[in-house]
C-alpha cells in the first residue's frame, strides 16, 4: 500500500476537481488543468477531499496509487497557488530581459540566446540578474527552468553561469602556480 497514497488531497476554496472518462479536471483561479489517469486507480471525490483508491493488487497499480494522487495534489496547488522557480544569473555582463513573450539571455557568447516563453507561464528578469519563473503546472515550470539553466551551467572557479536561488555550488580552488 502507498503511503502517500493512502492520504486524501484536501480541495481548498475556489477550486473544483471532476473525474470523467478516465480524465482528472481540475479548475481555480490560477487556470484549468487535465491529466490522464490509468485504470490501475480509482479517483473519487467526496465532498472536499480527492481519494485515490487502487483496483487490485500489482506492483504496477501500488506504484500508480501514489503517482497519481501525487499529481492530483500538485494540480490542485498549482491552480490555488501556483509554483515558482528563480534562476539567478552570475558574471560580469550577463543579464536577461523579457521581450514580450520572449526570454533574451545575454551570457557571455557572441550571440544572444532567445527563449520562447511557453503558454501559461509568466516570467519577470529584474537587473540584479534574477529570473523568476511562475506558473501552475508544477512540470512545465521545471522543465523551463532547467532549459534555462542549461543555456550556461554555473562553473566551480569563478561561479559564472545560471543557477539555481536554492542551489549551492562548491567553489574550487585554482591553479596555485609555480613554485
Amino acid at each position: 500500500m502507498s503511503k502517500l497514497g493512502k492520504l486524501p488531497v484536501t480541495i481548498p476554496a475556489g477550486v473544483t476537481v471532476t473525474v470523467a472518462n478516465n480524465l482528472v479536471t481540475v479548475k481555480g483561479p490560477k487556470g484549468e488543468l487535465k491529466q490522464d489517469f490509468s485504470n490501475n486507480v480509482k479517483i473519487e471525490v467526496k465532498g472536499t477531499e480527492v481519494i485515490v483508491e487502487r483496483t487490485n493488487d500489482t506492483k504496477q497499480s501500488n506504484a500508480d496509487h501514489g503517482l497519481y494522487r501525487n499529481l492530483i495534489h500538485n494540480m490542485v496547488v498549482g491552480v490555488s497557488t501556483g509554483f515558482t522557480k528563480t534562476l539567478v544569473i552570475t558574471g560580469v555582463g550577463y543579464r536577461a530581459e523579457v521581450q514580450g513573450k520572449t526570454l533574451m539571455l545575454n551570457l557571455g557568447y557572441s550571440n544572444d540566446f532567445f527563449a520562447a516563453i511557453p503558454e501559461g507561464l509568466t516570467v519577470t528578469a529584474d537587473a540584479q540578474g534574477k529570473v523568476t519563473i511562475t506558473g501552475a503546472d508544477k512540470q512545465q515550470v521545471g522543465e523551463f527552468s532547467a532549459q534555462i539553466r542549461k543555456l550556461r551551467k554555473p562553473e566551480p572557479y569563478k561561479g559564472k553561469g545560471i543557477r539555481y536561488d536554492n542551489e549551492v555550488i562548491r567553489r574550487k580552488v585554482g591553479k596555485t602556480g609555480v613554485k
